[in-house]
């Protein structure tokens, strides 16, 4: 998956109902987070229990969830003030492969004036 440079990624710190679809995570996005769903923004959400994570994003005419259920293990939980938190691409990355960004070092890189972003899906 391409990740657009210009996208927010925002996680929503509250557990979700898994069970909710394109709707309700937009409701959740719009209505809560006070985010436009449809702004091409990536709304994380993750269930109580931190065993299964859905993203939702708008591309080009529609809405599209990526999701992940782990069979063993739990996403590392974030300690933020607040219900949402802003992730950047690295964070998200770590997030979906059960890193903790906490407790890691970040080293300064050269940046380009030009970046192009991706984030790899998790097998």
């Amino acid at each position: 998956t391409v990740f657009p440079c210009t996208a927010r990624i925002w996680l929503y710190q509250k557990p979700v109902d898994m069970r909710r679809s394109f709707d309700g995570l937009a409701a959740i996005a719009q209505n809560v987070l006070s985010v436009p769903a449809a702004s091409g923004d990536w709304f994380v959400f993750i269930n109580g229990r931190r065993t299964q994570m859905k993203i939702l994003y708008f591309d080009t005419g529609g809405y599209c969830i990526w999701a992940k259920r782990l069979e063993r293990g739990r996403f590392q939980p974030v300690t933020q003030a607040g219900d949402r938190l802003q992730l950047d691409s690295t964070q998200l990355q770590c997030l979906i492969s059960g890193l903790d960004w906490g407790t890691a070092r970040k080293s300064k890189r050269f940046a380009p004036t030009q970046t192009v972003c991706m984030v790899k899906s998790a097998a």
